[in-house]
């Protein structure tokens, strides 16, 4: 079968490697269609960053060189013995991150943060690929209503849904999201899904159109931060949001999360940082801001997600730039993302096509 491959820094590959086989418990899928993320190019470009070299995981027994991706879905194609809650021709979600189960964190309920957590497509095989092996015990069905091009976002949407479920929103709430890239807007769909009203926040027009278009109520450009923590003031009664959350990942929207947060209120931190944010705590200590980091997924966030993307409370559609079929993956997926970031949510790679 025809597979990414992932050898080391800068070095992904369109290799024909054997089709893998389904162990007990687990299901062989074929791979209808998978997203390419940003931390797939982050691996790709600075890695190995959670790619393992030299010896294998733990929890896998993998190391690279193997298939990457992460944002996957497909159809059964095989079950492996003892399979009896999915059956061949089923579509499926996949939760692609796996948990020791007997760790102190794992015990306590705790799963995102397992130590020993192993991820698809960064310590086993992902998706990437005409054909995946994974444990049936990490599908989700799909119901007939969400398409199988939509499905695999339904991976990041699982991270929205975790990040919103920790941040203890209520109905009625007021929610800045701080980035509108693909997780920013997953996140406002999945606050106002949680009866937020949601002030979107980008430094660019286009993206808080499409914000406006999924939901925000509000939008505030920051390309100015004085004239924009204004305008959220303003749109807040004078009070600030009782929640923001950070998605962009950027050097100073850590410390805007906890700037702009009323007093009382909690800064949500769902952005992975290339760079050490610089953030004076004394704006964390004094207005007694809860600052709450998100990561992963827990036990129901895919289910949650999978309702909420069948219900259309959120909608994956738009975040889909393109399509582009897997023996073009690399030039016209991964290094068009490379080159043009910010013009492109999600990129999807299509075996089959």
């Amino acid at each position: 079968m025809q597979a990414i491959v992932y050898h080391g820094n800068k070095d992904i590959r369109l290799e024909n490697i054997p089709e893998p086989s389904p162990a007990p418990g687990e299901v062989k899928l074929r791979i209808t269609n998978t997203s390419i993320c940003a931390t797939d190019i982050e691996e790709w470009q600075y890695g190995p960053l959670w790619v393992q070299h030299g010896s294998p995981n733990a929890l896998t027994g993998q190391q690279a060189p193997l298939v990457i991706g992460h944002e996957t879905s497909g159809h059964v194609v095989e079950l492996g013995e003892g399979v009896n809650n999915v059956s061949v021709g089923d579509r499926v979600a996949v939760n692609t991150v796996l948990i020791c189960g007997t760790c102190f964190w794992c015990m306590r309920g705790q799963q995102a943060v397992c130590p020993n957590m192993a991820v698809a497509g960064f310590m086993a095989d992902g998706g990437l690929a005409e054909f995946m092996v994974w444990p049936a015990d990490h599908m989700v069905l799909l119901p007939d209503h969400i398409s199988d091009l939509e499905a695999p976002l339904i991976e990041p949407a699982t991270v929205a849904v975790h990040g919103v479920r920790r941040s203890g929103v209520r109905a009625g709430d007021n929610v800045a999201v701080i980035g509108c890239g693909t997780v920013g807007l997953l996140t406002l769909q999945a606050f106002k899904a949680a009866g937020a009203r949601v002030i979107a926040v980008d430094v660019r027009d286009q993206s808080l159109k499409l914000a406006r278009e999924l939901g925000a109520d509000e939008t505030v450009n920051c390309k100015n931060e004085n004239t924009a923590a204004a305008k959220i003031l303003e749109l807040t009664g004078n009070i600030g949001p009782d929640i923001t959350a950070e998605t962009a990942g950027a050097k100073e929207t850590p410390r805007m999360a906890i700037e702009w947060t009323r007093r009382g209120g909690t800064a949500l931190l769902i952005g992975i940082y290339s760079t050490t944010p610089e953030i004076n705590f004394n704006n964390v200590v004094g207005p007694e801001i809860t600052v709450i980091g998100s990561v992963a997924t827990s036990p129901g966030d895919l289910e949650a997600a999978v309702e909420l993307v069948g219900q259309g409370k959120i909608n994956v559609k738009p975040l889909i730039s393109e399509t582009v079929p897997l023996s073009r993956a690399i030039e016209d997926g991964f290094e068009r993302m490379l080159d043009h970031n910010k013009d492109v949510f999600r990129i999807v790679i299509q075996p089959g096509s």
